[in-house]
């Protein structure tokens, strides 16, 4: 059982951890620290979700219904494109940290967009879905499997969105926002352009 969970843990994390567009998002809102919580919650708990469904074997019939992914995947293109430009955009301005969370300031608007980030991404359903659900099925005890990967995921979206205060003070000025959102902005445009090219 500590075996599965483990292997569980180190699954979830060598996923999750890459650079994308929903941990630069979680990172912004750490950094802003707006609806912090809240955004976490919709990450954790929607991996949470995926991970139960990978194990329970939706990742077959999302194997078998294609099209789903490809009507996923488009919807998730013109998310991050506009996000992205977005980014761009707001980087233009140099505003400082303080001023540049203004517009993201609801805790609707933050929801929704963590929402979008996480079920609008084809990635997620192959990943977490078809990959965590797969792995998990060469292990003994599924379930605990799927608590170290679930563990995972919690410990990683907590750590980034409330670890991200730490960064606070290097990154108010309005050099550092811009840096970031420029950051951001290419990273939304670049998952975009792949997923657009089927990367």
């Amino acid at each position: 059982m500590l075996s599965s969970s483990v292997a569980g843990l180190l699954t979830g994390l060598s996923l999750i951890i890459a650079i994308g567009a929903q941990n630069a998002f979680v990172l912004r809102q750490g950094l802003a620290r707006r609806h912090v919580g809240a955004v976490v919650a919709v990450c954790a708990v929607s991996d949470l979700v995926l991970i139960v469904a990978g194990i329970a074997g939706i990742g077959t019939v999302i194997e078998q219904a294609g099209w789903v992914v490809d009507v996923v995947r488009w919807a998730g293109v013109a998310f991050l494109t506009w996000y992205g430009v977005r980014s761009l955009l707001r980087a233009r301005r140099g505003e400082s940290l303080e001023a540049a969370t203004g517009q993201d300031a609801t805790l609707g608007v933050a929801v929704r967009t963590a929402v979008a980030l996480t079920w609008l991404n084809p990635h997620v359903y192959l990943d977490t879905v078809l990959l965590v659900g797969s792995i998990a099925h060469t292990h003994d005890h599924v379930w605990w499997f799927a608590a170290g990967a679930g563990t995972a995921s919690i410990v990683w979206f907590v750590g980034l969105g409330y670890g991200a205060r730490l960064m606070h003070r290097t990154l108010s000025t309005p050099r550092a926002w811009q840096v970031l959102d420029v950051l951001i902005g290419v990273t939304m445009l670049g998952i975009a352009a792949l997923l657009a090219t089927g990367g």
